[in-house]
C-alpha cells in the first residue's frame, strides 16, 4: 500500500513529527509517500528513516524549493 502525507508549509521537526505518526499506522512493506518544503527536511527525512530502519526508495525535487521523498516501512 502507498500513502501520501503532504506536508508542504510545515517547518522542521513537524514534516518528521508527522511522518512518524503517519508510519505508525502502516504495515511492513508499505510506502509512505512524503511532500515537504522545509530544506531542513532534505537531511532529517532520509536520517529519520535511516534512524528507524525503513527503506527510501525515491528521493526527487518536485519544485523550486519542494520536495518528495518515498519511505518503505
Amino acid at each position: 500500500m502507498r500513502t501520501v502525507l503532504e506536508t508542504t508549509g510545515l517547518v522542521c521537526p513537524f514534516p518528521v513529527m508527522e511522518a512518524e505518526e503517519a508510519m505508525a499506522d502502516l504495515d511492513p512493506g508499505d510506502e509512505l509517500v512524503i511532500g515537504f518544503d522545509c530544506t531542513q527536511g532534505t537531511q532529517s527525512l532520509p536520517a529519520w528513516a535511516a534512524d528507524n530502519g525503513y527503506t527510501v526508495t525515491e528521493f526527487e525535487r518536485t519544485g523550486e524549493a519542494a520536495w518528495s521523498i518515498t519511505v518503505r516501512k
